[in-house]
């Protein structure tokens, strides 16, 4: 099982308070949605926890092993955070390929089918730069997903998608439950958070400020 823990993290950008004291124990097989306002922490909230920020105070572990200190990044781990950073000029397969190349835990199998899952076609021979947004969503989630984390973060995986891509990439959400991957959200959507939280956390002012396990 792996197991995501954080206490009492704190982060300054600017005189300012983004991260306030935030101590977290999350677990694989569950889905976490985080909700909040923009610019209430959340997306730093994830930058912490996959190791891509330094904190102030605190510390962030994956199974006991502390961020920045035993690694320097979680070394299993999908994430998609504003910009998926893709390049222009390649395909959705060239893009995911030269992705997978730096780490080499996908193939081009893997690659076929992540893409597949989020509903898009791996031959399509369009550039990222004419892909729409709702493509660019799914191509940055085919990305998160297509190592077979055992933590996905995703970051309103939702966002520019019509009904028909929101229950594809739910469903893709689920399975990656069903799977036993630890997944973080966050999500302005209620549809979301009804179906896929086991818990919700509510931040604001960089600070956790409800729990609440989801109903039944």
């Amino acid at each position: 099982m792996t197991k995501l823990t954080c206490t009492n993290i704190r982060k300054t950008l600017q005189g300012k308070t983004i991260l306030d004291d935030i101590s977290l124990e999350l677990e694989s097989g569950k889905i976490y949605v985080f909700v909040g306002p923009n610019g209430s922490g959340k997306t730093m909230l994830f930058r912490a926890l996959s190791g891509l920020m330094s904190l102030d105070e605190g510390t962030v572990e994956l199974d006991g092993k502390k961020l920045g200190t035993d690694f320097s990044v979680l070394p299993s781990l999908g994430i998609t955070i504003e910009h998926a950073g893709l390049y222009a000029d390649l395909t959705g397969f060239e893009n995911l390929s030269y992705l997978a190349s730096l780490k080499k835990k996908a193939g081009k199998e893997d690659i076929r089918k992540a893409i597949e899952r989020v509903g898009l076609d791996p031959d399509d021979k369009r550039t990222y730069r004419k892909y729409s947004l709702g493509m660019k969503q799914r191509i940055a989630i085919a990305q998160a997903v297509m190592e077979q984390p055992d933590v996905l973060m995703l970051d309103e995986p939702t966002n520019g998608l019509d009904r028909n891509g929101c229950e594809e990439i739910r469903n893709l959400i689920l399975e990656e439950k069903q799977r036993g991957a630890l997944v973080l959200l966050a999500s302005h959507s209620t549809e979301d958070i009804r179906i896929l939280a086991d818990r919700i956390y509510e931040i604001e002012n960089g600070k956790i400020i409800e729990t609440k396990e989801a109903q039944s």
